[in-house]
């Protein structure tokens, strides 16, 4: 596979096999590159519905039928080019915190966009989706944008949860809604760029300027200044 690709949305992409755990995560690895925006996706919804697999197909594309809940705090990124500026997207795992249906608020801190999945299977993780919605919103800001994920399509004749109803809840709720399936790819791509070119039309528009905190997240400031803070500065990066 070559490193970068035009998919089928159109969207110029660039596949980084860089998944770093919260304990390993070196700030200098940020100076190496160039990029306009970095932003803080977060995965969240109950255990077992697939976040892991959708996190490794959208990043390296890979899928492990063998996959156990995350252990550790771990992301991966992956960077689009849109209107000619690089958006880096930096995509939290929860680790497995959500098999105890509560996550550390410091999961949440600096996110502009979440993706909350459930499993259309297993209607019990339908039912959920409105408390991690409501514990999303308790942490991110306001224009946080939120993707609902149906996942496993490919076992779609066993569905519990129909597309229209899914999909009513998230026009309800002012969700975009997308059905994956991250065993045959199908959708994968689309949902996290749906996400991701609604954070980069908010970032051009500069309608979350109000909060600094978050400001320093889309656009790395926070990252290099703690990088040259740590001593780690590259002189000869044009970031």
């Amino acid at each position: 596979m070559s490193d970068s690709n035009i998919n089928r949305v159109g969207v110029k992409t660039t596949y980084e096999a860089n998944v770093q755990t919260q304990k390993k995560l070196e700030p200098a690895q940020y100076l190496t590159q160039h990029f306009d925006y970095l932003v803080k996706v977060v995965l969240i919804g109950s255990s077992g519905v697939g976040k892991s697999n959708l996190l490794s197909r959208y990043t390296r594309n890979e899928f492990s039928l063998d996959s156990k809940s995350t252990i550790g705090v771990e992301f991966a990124t992956r960077s689009l080019t849109l209107n000619d500026k690089i958006m880096k997207a930096q995509i939290w795992d929860t680790a497995g915190q959500e098999r105890f249906e509560a996550i550390n608020n410091a999961y949440y801190r600096g996110a502009v966009g979440a993706v909350l999945v459930f499993d259309i299977t297993k209607r019990a993780t339908f039912e959920r989706v409105e408390h991690w919605l409501d514990e999303l919103r308790q942490f991110v800001h306001n224009n946080a944008v939120v993707i609902l994920v149906g996942n496993k399509s490919d076992l779609r004749h066993l569905r519990t949860v129909t597309s229209e109803e899914a999909s009513k809840y998230a026009e309800e709720n002012g969700l975009a809604f997308i059905e994956t399936s991250a065993l045959n790819s199908s959708n994968v791509d689309e949902a996290f760029e749906i996400l991701l070119k609604e954070i980069f039309r908010i970032v051009s528009k500069s309608e979350l300027k109000e909060d600094t905190e978050i400001v320093e997240v889309i656009t790395g400031t926070a990252m290099k200044d703690e990088s040259r803070r740590a001593g780690l500065s590259n002189p000869n990066c044009s970031c």
